[in-house]
């Protein structure tokens, strides 16, 4: 098997509202790529459903990037509006991945 690739995934959890927002500040840090998906669940901010386009609506946003660049990720989403749901986290991954 060929070597493993490494790198740290970033996987951020927030309201669809800062989707935009977010992806600025991908763009921002050149990052390469990421993906979002709708999410649903509940915690500290209520149920979230995803029920109506744009209201109590969630996104996860996941990135794969290296270890200074989620550094610097995570930095930036502490300026993130204190009033809106929003959460993010990193993992060491390896895997098939430029």
């Amino acid at each position: 098997m060929s070597s493993l690739n490494r790198g740290m995934l970033v996987t951020i959890i927030c309201e669809a509202v800062l989707q935009d927002r977010l992806i600025k500040l991908l763009q921002t840090l050149a990052v390469s790529g990421y993906t979002i998906i709708p999410a649903q669940g509940a915690g500290g901010h209520g149920r979230r459903m995803g029920d109506m386009a744009g209201y109590n609506t969630n996104i996860e946003v996941k990135t794969i990037v290296t270890s200074e660049t989620s550094d610097q990720l995570l930095e930036e989403l502490k300026h993130f509006p204190q009033n809106h749901a929003l959460i993010a986290y990193r993992q060491q991954v390896e895997g098939l991945f430029d």
